[in-house]
């Protein structure tokens, strides 16, 4: 048997059951790795000890009718977890410990699984390279000078890297699949209101939704079928028959119709991601599918309409952050002085940038000609995915414009960051799911991925054409291990 960390879920759900592994072998397997990769920042608090414990009492009494039996699991450090700290990459909360679980992480060791610890991210999910952490940047196992996208870029990293078989991210506007793409990994975000946000710290509420990141189409629809359950506790929740997505996964997608937006051919886009863009259409006709040229008219206007709406969403949100009842707090000459000096100190900048771009757009004066125009415009984003899927039954794209940037490259050039998300923006402000599969790479070698887009809460579908077209691309991983051997 290879190394257990570099198995896939799949395969060790399947070892663990037929004892050829225990979750204890698993589980120190991960733990050891994880310990010789410090240096790429992958984790905010670690949960080595308890893991090593849980996986004990799983071996001593088990369960093989679980999905994830025994697997130890690391999780974006933006759901809260019953007595361990939950920081959102910020300052604010550096010491905050919640005494509740979310529902998705507690729909996880229902089913067996065992926290790891709580991965690195973007300051309040903020961010396309996980350099507005407090924690420090994360650096991406394909190299070392890369950023490993964001905001979900310590689960991405840790995934690559074989710190963890699977994880889950957040993703606002691309904060799963951008990540994904930079990593050669697999990423998911589910329908809005297919997972529940219950215990998920907000950043955007109308935007964020949970979803899987794994190193397989499998994996991922294993784990989707793990966290995607009805929740009263989280009013966005949707009841619908969910299906058991990876007994359901088929690779026959013959006869069904693909949709190629025109729109997503953008100004100034390379030419590896036109030609990995034609490569993916030319395995899903292979795979017998019916590629179509669409029209999605309103695209353009996504992204400044995004950045009104998150910004606006996020104003309101991050206004509990005030250092009285939680969190960090500076001490001031008197209450409005607390506040200031606290809510200076505890933010970084990027989050700071936001919080007053959408206290603006907020402002009396300023909500008709900002957010209430780009809430119409939203409408029409949507709309325009309606009429399209009328015709097709998903839709492929890019999922970025680029590879995996230089760590500070983008740094001081906000809108050339935020334009890193040109390709799935969209996909949130319509509420619809979207998957990124490693699909081939650049000149350099660096992972690139394409996006298939579905019909809302038809993730069953875009599963099956993802699966269809990893099993053509057979793409490989490489990763060399250069943080362990530079040690």
């Amino acid at each position: 048997m290879s190394e257990i960390f570099s198995l896939s879920l799949t395969e060790l759900v399947k070892n663990i059951k037929e004892k050829k592994i225990s979750s204890l072998e698993a589980t120190n397997s991960f733990v050891e790795r994880s310990q010789k990769s410090k240096k790429l920042n992958t984790y905010i608090t670690e949960n080595f000890s308890s893991a090593i414990d849980q996986a004990k009492k799983f071996d001593n009494k088990p369960n093989f009718n679980l999905k994830l039996p025994g697997i130890p699991i690391a999780v974006k450090d933006l759901f809260c977890t019953n007595n361990l700290r939950t920081t959102a990459g910020s300052n604010i909360l550096n010491n905050f410990v919640p005494t509740y679980e979310s529902t998705v992480t507690q729909n996880i060791w229902n089913e067996g699984g065992i926290l790891l610890g709580k991965l690195n991210c973007d300051e309040f999910a903020m961010g396309s390279s996980n350099e507005t952490s407090f924690f420090g940047n994360v650096q991406n196992p394909i190299d070392k000078n890369l950023v490993p996208g964001g905001s979900s870029g310590g689960s991405s990293s840790a995934l690559a890297a074989n710190l963890t078989p699977v994880t889950i991210g957040t993703d606002t506007g691309g904060s799963i699949r951008q990540p994904a793409s930079f990593t050669g990994t697999v990423g998911l975000k589910p329908t809005y209101g297919s997972c529940s946000r219950y215990g998920i710290v907000a950043f955007a509420s109308s935007l964020d939704q949970a979803g899987p990141m794994a190193k397989n189409v499998m994996d991922c629809a294993l784990m989707l079928e793990v966290i995607s359950s009805y929740d009263e506790k989280d009013s966005t929740s949707v009841d619908f028959k969910r299906n058991n997505y990876s007994k359901e996964l088929s690779n026959k997608i013959k006869g069904k119709k693909i949709g190629i937006p025109k729109e997503y051919r953008v100004e100034g886009m390379p030419d590896e991601i036109e030609n990995l863009w034609k490569k993916g259409i030319d395995i899903l006709k292979e795979c017998g599918a019916e590629v179509l040229d669409i029209s999605l008219p309103h695209t353009n206007y996504a992204l400044p309409t995004y950045y009104i709406v998150a910004p606006a969403e996020a104003s309101s949100n991050l206004a509990r952050y005030d250092g009285v009842k939680y969190g960090f707090r500076t001490d001031g000459t008197d209450l409005i002085d607390m506040y200031e000096k606290t809510r200076s100190d505890g933010f970084g900048n990027e989050v700071k940038r936001r919080i007053m771009i959408g206290t603006y757009v907020l402002s009396s004066g300023y909500y008709d000609a900002y957010y209430l125009k780009a809430q119409k415009v939203r409408r029409l984003i949507k709309n325009d995915f309606d009429d399209v899927y009328k015709k097709v039954d998903a839709i492929l794209t890019p999922s970025t414009p680029s590879s995996a940037f230089k760590i500070g490259e983008k740094t001081n050039d906000p809108i050339s960051m935020y334009l890193n998300d040109i390709f799935t923006v969209p996909v949130n402000l319509a509420g619809l799911p979207g998957i990124s599969i490693p699909s081939g790479v650049d000149k350099k070698g660096y992972p690139l991925g394409l996006q298939i887009i579905g019909k809302a809460f038809d993730e069953q579908t875009i599963l099956n054409i993802a699966y269809s077209m990893e099993q053509k691309i057979n793409f490989k991983n490489k990763i060399t291990d250069w943080w362990i051997n530079e040690q």
